[in-house]
């Protein structure tokens, strides 16, 4: 009886022209950064281009900084996250670019892309923002909050990097971090949460990412 083929490994997993082209960004980016010349980057891509896996796109960046030293198990295809490329999170439609909860409640959670610009606001009421099954329209974002005798809670994905500045003045402004996960790769989306918490609080929860696979609900 024969025995099944040995499934391939990550290096060996095949890659998508998306994928290429997130490669491309870094090397582009690179050389304006003057960490490559021209000459490199048109070496680079032609290596790029030509390459069939994971294994042959890993070399290509593994000398750029945050991108060398990812292990091979961590590989994603279409995300590329581990090997450093710009997170394929950012982009989409924005959505509102406000939730109010006065003497009542506001919620923003499940499928949706986080404005450049969104402000928060919560009298006497409440406001719910979640962020881990969110997009994000641009890589750097801010949530202006503002909790007066109300609450705000923000929960962000532990993959995404998160500041938080905001001022409690007889109230709070914190982070909780309720994740063990070490701070997220700068490729990542950057989420700045200032504002004020008076006579109210906002806090910010930073929570272990939603699977994958996990349902994505509209609301």
């Amino acid at each position: 009886m024969s025995e099944d083929p040995a499934l391939p490994g990550p290096d060996q997993m095949r890659i998508s022209d998306a994928d290429r082209e997130q490669v491309a960004q870094v090397l582009h980016q690179a050389l304006s950064e003057g960490r490559i010349t021209i000459t490199e980057l048109e070496e680079r891509l032609s290596t790029v281009y030509a390459a069939k896996t994971f294994g042959e796109l890993k070399p290509v960046t593994a000398d750029l900084p945050g991108t060398a030293g990812a292990p091979s198990t961590a590989l994603q295809p279409a995300s590329g996250r581990a090997l450093g490329l710009p997170d394929n999170r950012v982009g989409g439609h924005p959505g509102s670019a406000v939730s109010v909860g006065v003497m009542s409640g506001a919620v923003r959670k499940g499928s949706w892309v986080l404005p450049p610009q969104h402000t928060s606001f919560a009298f006497w009421g409440g406001a719910e923002i979640d962020l881990r099954n969110a997009r994000f329209a641009e890589k750097q974002c801010t949530i202006t909050a503002v909790a007066i005798m109300g609450g705000i809670e923000i929960t962000v994905p532990d993959d995404i990097n998160v500041d938080v500045t905001g001022i409690g003045l007889m109230g709070s402004f914190m982070l909780e971090d309720k994740s063990d996960a070490p701070p997220a790769p700068p490729t990542a989306p950057t989420v700045t949460i200032n504002g004020l918490g008076f006579w109210g609080g906002v806090v910010v929860y930073r929570k272990p990412a939603a699977p994958k696979d996990a349902p994505r609900i509209e609301s």
